[in-house]
């Protein structure tokens, strides 16, 4: 009789930690949610601009709640101009090496990027994503509970179980670390056990992450970045222009919610953005703001985004768009004609 078929299935790890851990964990979480709130109104906002059609995303219910408070229009567009733009450097990437190559989410929160391009049959050869430990722990608790979630990462995995614990999932083509990004030693051990290949084309991605950290710490996670692979590409995605008064009104209203910008003297024109890319190993860089990236996109796109809701006032939008952007850097890879990346 012919042995069945077993697909493989989840299975936690023991773990040592201690209650004195998982109170650091706790601390960490709410250290998260203080430093880098950006990031958590992302998954929300994509949340409430997918469920009203901007953009596709099957996979973001899962994580999120659909908020009942609707959100401003100039706000889900720009929300889609960055969808939009990252994803086309992704894709760009993902074409050129044949998606022979390995990419890192740092500060990936919940973000849902591999199923999407699992289902676009776009996969590289291995998907990483790094946060800090109490994030992970959600998210993984989240993918073991939806099978939507859960069925995707199995079907790739060819051995009968796939281990997991409370802050690290490794499968064959998808892994989930917890680990703090300005601890670079940390950060590179965890990744190397889940076979990160130095050797591989590698893109680096983060949105809203590095004007979190100090300057010396953005730059030390981006000098590894640069020093570490022998082809990569850093994609980067924050604030902008923030030295205007539209800017200082930003970052005052982020301090009365007790939120310092530790890294926003970067932040200051679309010049410094790229000079930290440029002084810390990257050959080649590009950035725009997202007005600009706005004005690039598909006249159908727009078309099509403008009219599912109405906008009142076009210059809050404009204002608004340029004071984020999209930077992108490369090292190597002129074989394969990286450096010809645009969005």
């Amino acid at each position: 009789m012919a042995a069945s078929l077993r697909r493989p299935s989840f299975t936690f790890c023991s773990s040592s930690s201690t209650e004195a851990d998982d109170e650091g964990d706790v601390q960490r979480g709410v250290t998260t949610a203080l430093t880098r709130p950006e990031k958590r109104g992302f998954s929300l906002l994509s949340r409430f601009a997918v469920s009203i059609g901007y953009w596709d995303d099957p996979y973001i219910q899962h994580f999120v709640r659909l908020s009942k408070e609707r959100k401003a229009p100039e706000i889900n567009r720009g929300y889609f101009a960055r969808v939009y733009g990252i994803g086309q450097l992704i894709k760009a990437f993902l074409r050129k090496t044949e998606c022979h190559c390995q990419i890192i989410n740092l500060g990936a929160g919940m973000d849902t990027t591999f199923w999407i391009l699992k289902d676009q049959d776009l996969l590289p050869s291995k998907y990483f994503e790094v946060d800090f430990p109490m994030i992970v722990t959600r998210k993984l608790h989240t993918i073991k509970l939806k099978p939507p979630l859960s069925q995707p990462i199995l079907e790739l995995h060819c051995e009968d179980t796939l281990q997991m614990d409370g802050h690290l999932l490794d499968s064959k083509r998808y892994a989930i670390i917890g680990a703090d990004l300005r601890d670079i030693p940390e950060l590179e051990e965890k990744l190397k056990k889940c076979n990160m290949n130095t050797q591989l084309p590698t893109l680096l991605v983060t949105e809203c992450v590095l004007v979190y950290m100090t300057p010396e710490q953005s730059a030390n996670l981006i000098k590894w970045a640069a020093s570490s692979f022998v082809t990569a590409m850093f994609v980067n995605y924050e604030q902008v222009n923030m030295e205007d008064r539209f800017g200082q009104i930003m970052v005052e209203n982020l301090r009365r919610r007790q939120c310092d910008l530790a890294g926003v003297e970067i932040c200051k024109s679309l010049e410094s953005q790229k000079q930290r890319l440029l002084s810390n190993g990257w050959e080649t860089v590009s950035a725009v703001n997202m007005m600009e990236l706005y004005s690039r996109l598909p006249r159908t796109e727009v078309s099509r985004i403008e009219s599912l809701e109405f906008l009142d006032e076009l210059e809050l939008l404009e204002q608004l768009m340029q004071h984020y952007c999209l930077c992108w850097a490369t090292k190597g890879g002129s074989q394969l004609g990286l450096k010809d990346i645009t969005c």
